[in-house]
């Protein structure tokens, strides 16, 4: 069986949704802490064979023998989580004890890292390398000393998992994001803000030499996401696994907010309209003006798949899901 930590949330159900229909596998293992009213809806489409609540799962691995991966996304991910304790436990704590069961038991390890460990991007988007880095939340910083740490066991010669990598995700946007409300990305803002008000609200230019809505990131579509996840995982179960690492997992070309929010629009078939606001002020001095990984080391990996351009993913997204009258995929 495949346990998925955070399987309620959208990374998580979005490699369910992978691993269900594009490898056929059912033999799925779901937990999480469902905390929004309708984040449910996220599992109504998946097979699986289990839902545990995320405090049930370690006493629920004591008792099993019969996993064969663990894929960790769950965390608490919201860059403006101020309690910094909550996110020791649940990002921190609850992480090593993941990677040690797997390590005991010989079982291959995937978590969640994230691009926000790079923080302003001083050092670039280079996961060749973690050190130095100045993450500017404490989520960020949550998920970088979770890398540090997984390093220095690699320096040490530690025990370790069979497999395992980390995953510095970009800028995720895709469908059963829904739950996330302001963390949700910019794509499914745009929807929501200009059909009810027939316009979209963007950052102005605050940062000298960034013109209004030109903060640029590197979206990457939430399928192309778990593809990746699940590409590692098959290669765990064959005799020459992916190397072990932490990698960027984005597209490697950075766009504006303003090219996402008018392909969204775009896509609804209507006339682009965006409005230009002050950036808030809990976001001043913690916010991310570019963002673009470096993805050799992902494609020297051996993953070989071509990443959706931010069109196309928007117009499937759009089209697909947020126009449709269930828009859970």
């Amino acid at each position: 069986m495949i346990v998925i930590t955070g399987g309620a949330g959208m990374i998580g159900s979005m490699i369910a949704w992978h691993l269900n229909t594009k490898l056929g596998r059912d033999d799925l293992v779901i937990t999480d802490s469902i905390q929004h009213e309708d984040q449910w809806q996220n599992l109504v489409h998946r097979d699986y064979v289990l839902y545990l609540d995320k405090e049930q799962l370690f006493d629920w691995l004591y008792e099993n023998d019969d996993v064969t991966a663990i894929i960790h996304m769950g965390a608490i991910s919201a860059t403006t989580e101020r309690d910094f304790n909550n996110l020791v436990e649940s990002n921190i704590q609850y992480s090593q004890y993941l990677w040690d069961w797997c390590t005991e038991n010989k079982v291959p390890f995937f978590y969640a890292s994230s691009a926000a460990t790079y923080g302003g991007g001083e050092k670039g988007y280079d996961d060749a390398s973690i050190e130095k880095l100045r993450p500017l939340n404490g989520y960020g910083y949550s998920k970088h000393f979770f890398d540090q740490w997984v390093m220095r066991q690699v320096e040490d010669d530690a025990p370790m998992p069979p497999s395992w990598a980390g995953f510095k995700f970009f800028n995720v946007y895709g469908p059963n994001e829904y739950h996330k409300e302001r963390m949700a990305s910019v794509a499914f803002h745009t929807f929501n803000q200009f059909k009810e008000t027939g316009t979209m609200k963007l950052f102005k230019g605050t940062k000298a030499g960034v013109e209004d809505g030109m903060q640029l990131r590197d979206f990457v579509y939430v399928k192309d996401a778990a593809a990746v996840i699940a590409h590692f995982l098959t290669e765990s179960l064959t005799k020459s696994p992916a190397p072990n690492g932490i990698y960027n997992v984005g597209t490697g070309e950075a766009r504006s907010f303003k090219d996402l929010a008018t392909g969204v629009m775009t896509s609804m078939s209507k006339e682009p309209n965006i409005t230009y606001i002050d950036m808030p002020a809990d976001l001043q001095g913690k916010y991310q003006y570019f963002t673009e990984a470096k993805m050799q080391k992902l494609r020297d990996a051996g993953y070989k798949q071509p990443f959706t351009s931010l069109e196309d993913g928007v117009k499937d997204y759009v089209q697909n899901y947020l126009m449709q009258e269930d828009p859970y995929c």
